[in-house]
């Protein structure tokens, strides 16, 4: 009951915060993060002067415990909306050999949807249309199955690139959802082969749809019949990705064959992928997956490099 009643809010507050924010040319999100971060470093500062101390540190409790109330208010509670897998008519465990047959559908898949997008000079991806792709995002937000999703599609376009793209490259952070404006958040500087599909992973998030795995698979109903073909391969290419990722600790000679199997266009995009992600990697890129891990586990959810959920909700959708 209490938990319906969030839900009803979240859809209230979406629709208004998305008709004061989504014509902004901008991420206002960002902004307002920017405007807490200089909040909080300003009164950390002044709290190391001993007259003002005692002030500091209350306008700092009253000021985290504000935002962390209106976060739960607006979002934290969607976390504990019945799981997806428990409306889908399956509930079977994921299995290795379910998963191999899977992956091997959407190797063959990958390989005819690459054949029909463009690729820049080096024969690598590229996206030729991202408004085209964001409309088709939208419109994939309203033909969802009502089994799974009773939500609004506000077919509003509120995705807008990060302004801390820079930064979200060395974080392996590929996108977010800001709760506060209802903007869908992406890092432009990805290779092309991941926006499509982040963008509609956090417009599942938009939808109302929380936990991570369960905006993975929200986001892969949206892409996977799109008659957008960039769209449509980058599902098919996170999907696939996730299969081989869920496979290879199992039987990692399988992974080997099926990447040795890619055509040469997917082996040239998952080469530029490979080379960002090792240009990327430091420090940054450890304690963002650390604290990004504490996170999710925090909201009732799987660490962050964990496929299980995906798989499971996948496989029992599928049913291999």
């Amino acid at each position: 009951m209490v938990v319906s009643f969030f839900e009803s809010f979240f859809e209230i507050q979406k629709e208004v915060h998305q008709a004061v924010f989504a014509w902004i040319p901008f991420s206002f999100g960002d902004v307002f993060y920017i405007l807490i971060g200089v909040f909080l470093l300003y009164y950390i500062v002044i709290s190391f002067k001993k007259k003002r101390r005692h002030f500091s540190l209350l306008t700092l409790l009253i000021g985290v415990n504000i935002f962390y109330f209106l976060y739960q208010i607006f979002w934290g509670m969607l976390y504990f909306q019945t799981p997806i897998i428990k409306k889908l008519s399956t509930q079977e465990e994921p299995t290795t050999e379910k998963a191999k047959v899977l992956a091997l559908k959407y190797l063959e898949k990958c390989k005819k949807t690459r054949s029909l997008v463009k690729e820049d000079r080096n024969g690598i991806f590229i996206i030729t249309d991202l408004r085209s792709i964001q409309k088709e995002i939208l419109a994939g937000q309203a033909s969802l199955p009502k089994s799974i999703s009773g939500k609004k599609a506000p077919e509003v376009n509120s995705f807008k690139p990060s302004l801390f793209r820079n930064v979200m490259s060395f974080t392996g952070i590929l996108g977010y959802y800001n709760p506060f404006t209802a903007e869908a958040q992406y890092n432009s500087q990805l290779p092309n082969t991941y926006i499509p599909f982040t963008s509609a992973h956090e417009s599942s998030h938009q939808l109302g749809f929380a936990r991570e795995q369960e905006a993975n698979f929200v986001g892969y109903l949206i892409g996977i019949n799109s008659k957008n073909s960039e769209l449509r391969y980058s599902t098919e290419y996170f999907t696939l990705k996730s299969l081989l990722n869920f496979i290879v600790e199992k039987d990692p000679e399988f992974v080997k064959t099926m990447l040795e199997n890619y055509s040469p266009q997917m082996k040239r995009d998952r080469a530029y992928e490979k080379a960002f992600v090792l240009q990327h990697q430091g420090w940054l890129d450890d304690f963002f997956g650390f604290t990004n891990n504490l996170f999710l586990k925090s909201n009732q959810q799987e660490g962050s490099v964990t496929y299980s959920y995906f798989i499971d909700l996948l496989l029992n959708y599928e049913r291999v």
